[in-house]
């Protein structure tokens, strides 16, 4: 009779704990508005290029309006260059395999692994795992999240070398700035 009783209990106090988990919302990304700007420099020269690329898809996960994680995949064909419409940009250079190689790799990822919430504002510390040329590096930075998933803004620099793209980084006059700056203005 006894474990008759506790395995009631047991069977009670399980099913109420079931029916308290509440499921993550899915937040799918909206391409055709979502945009990463991205900017390139050099070490020593007053000279830099900039543009943006484009997302395939990607999506946020919610609980209660807190984003718990996510995932998105960037078109790296999808790179410009304002000053590649001039004739005059990196584009095609940066396309090739001294740098992104978007021929063997045409896709990048980052997929949010954990999110540090600040009370009081709506800036949060992101950890993200980002993929690019098959190499996932761990990366945090500070992302502006829409408390209902419906923006997430985020301005971060990255050290390309850890991806290994060390085209042009140590010639010293004309050395090519180890750091990426990225802006992300994504909408869902």
């Amino acid at each position: 009779m006894y474990k008759l009783i506790s395995t009631l209990i047991i069977l009670v106090v399980t099913s109420q704990i079931h029916s308290q988990v509440v499921a993550p919302e899915t937040h799918n990304l909206d391409t055709g508005k979502s945009i990463l700007h991205w900017k390139g420099s050099y070490v020593f020269n007053v000279s830099e290029h900039n543009g943006e690329v484009y997302f395939k898809d990607g999506y946020l996960n919610s609980i209660n309006d807190n984003v718990i994680g996510g995932s998105f995949t960037i078109d790296m064909t999808s790179i410009t260059n304002e000053d590649h419409l001039h004739n005059r940009g990196p584009v095609t250079h940066l396309k090739d395999e001294d740098f992104f190689y978007i021929e063997k790799y045409p896709e990048a990822s980052l997929t949010i692994t954990s999110i540090r919430y600040f009370e009081d504002t709506n800036t949060h510390e992101v950890f993200a795992d980002l993929t690019i040329k098959e190499v996932t590096k761990n990366i945090k930075f500070y992302a502006i999240i829409d408390g209902q998933a419906r923006s997430f803004k985020a301005h971060f620099k990255i050290d390309r070398t850890r991806w290994g793209i060390t085209y042009n980084n140590e010639v010293k006059n004309r050395a090519i700035s180890e750091a990426i700056e990225f802006k992300a203005d994504l909408q869902f």
